[in-house]
């Protein structure tokens, strides 16, 4: 096996042994990798020779379960049997922004933190190219326990991500993560759902058919072979991939502690657009995203698609305009035009000359203002003088 070329049947045997050895994401393991290749490695680290002690005693307790490369064999067979593939960095399709993660540093520890190195391989099913998929791809992630407000937000920002041509990303929990999948798919948009376990048992099983809908018009991916169980740590291995792989992370709502905002921490750390929607400081399942927005300066807040868009898109693609309240006719008045508009009486009529005194300005310049105000139907003329005209409850669009 030691002649394995990247991307022939070999490599992608040995880098399915090894994911099945160590955890994806191991920084020895991925090193090695890239020194001697897939097939060297899995030779090295069965023959014992690993200089990492806490590595090497995981594989030795692992090899003694059974044989890698049988269980490698019997995992490629099964996908086969799925309809679903296994893709390997020599594949064209591979997603290259996840080899980002070749020099990611954190700063909190744990291995969790430590081991953040690129996938070996990923399973995928569903008929979409992977780097077509990932390359305008937004992740929408946030808590199990959403709340009504979280929903619909949710709805509103993935569907019209996915009526805008982006692939909606996220990890299929209940949620906010199945919010984001629902409506992309009602949108008629490619959606993907990154899993912790492997492509054939989706978890939660209560999301069973929306998986089966992701996987038959957008795509199902794992790090872990079919059959893998959603072991908690999982989870958290795998909101790396969701980070890296995709433009940029929006988070809707996350409690304190929520895989979320950890995904957005690693969005933050990646260089990538991270993204808060912001919520009611009452509630339990926004402390986490308005902790993120006082933590990383480099956080945005976005409250809608538009501001999204613009914060995904290439440079002037997309303009999110300024909210703006419905304007006024007076709003767009001159300076001397609101001075004398302002020294009107509420009630009554006023004679130019007592107006002029009252505004501060010239007669003459209150007459011309005078006539731009009765145009503009703010003032009226009278035999007594002139005043405010009728409140009409008109507005314009701003």
């Amino acid at each position: 096996m030691n002649g394995a070329r990247p991307g022939d049947q070999p490599d992608r045997m040995a880098r399915v042994a090894l994911t099945w050895l160590a955890e994806p994401g191991n920084r020895a393991v991925w090193q090695l990798v890239r020194a001697d290749g897939a097939a060297a490695t899995l030779d090295r680290l069965l023959g014992g020779d690993i200089p990492d002690p806490t590595l090497r005693g995981a594989v030795i307790a692992k090899a003694a379960t059974g044989d890698p490369r049988r269980l490698a064999e019997a995992a490629l067979q099964r996908a086969d049997r799925l309809g679903a593939r296994i893709v390997v960095p020599a594949d064209p399709e591979w997603p290259t922004g996840v080899e980002s993660l070749s020099t990611l540093e954190l700063d909190a520890a744990g291995r969790i933190n430590h081991d953040v190195r690129p996938p070996l391989c990923l399973w995928v099913r569903g008929g979409r190219r992977l780097d077509e998929a990932f390359a305008r791809s937004v992740a929408v992630v946030g808590a199990r326990a959403a709340t009504a407000y979280g929903v619909h937000v949710t709805n509103e920002l993935a569907f019209g991500l996915a009526e805008c041509g982006w692939t909606v990303v996220s990890g299929g929990a209940f949620g906010i993560d199945a919010a984001a999948h629902r409506a992309a798919l009602t949108a008629g948009g490619l959606t993907v759902a990154v899993l912790a376990c492997g492509v054939d048992r989706p978890y939660p099983t209560g999301n069973a058919a929306l998986f089966e809908q992701i996987a038959e018009s957008g795509l199902l991916m794992s790090e872990w072979p079919p059959g893998s169980e959603p072991l908690r740590h999982r989870f958290l291995i795998r909101n790396r991939v969701i980070a890296a792989a995709t433009t940029g992370t929006v988070i809707v709502e996350a409690a304190a502690r929520s895989g979320a905002v950890q995904t957005l921490s690693r969005t933050v750390a990646l260089g990538r657009r991270a993204m808060v929607v912001p919520g009611p400081v009452t509630s339990a399942m926004s402390v986490g995203c308005h902790e993120l927005l006082r933590r990383h300066p480099e956080t945005v807040v976005v409250t809608g698609t538009a501001q999204v868009l613009e914060e995904v898109g290439r440079i002037g693609e997309y303009l999110a305009e300024i909210p703006r309240g419905r304007g006024h006719v007076r709003d767009d008045l001159d300076e001397d035009s609101a001075l004398i508009l302002e020294a009107m009486p509420r009630r009554g009529a006023i004679g130019p000359e007592q107006l002029a005194a009252k505004a501060g300005l010239g007669v003459r310049t209150v007459l011309r203002r005078l006539s731009l105000l009765e145009l503009a139907g703010l003032v009226v003329r009278r035999h007594d003088g002139v005043t405010l005209a009728a409140p009409t409850g008109k507005s314009v669009p701003r």
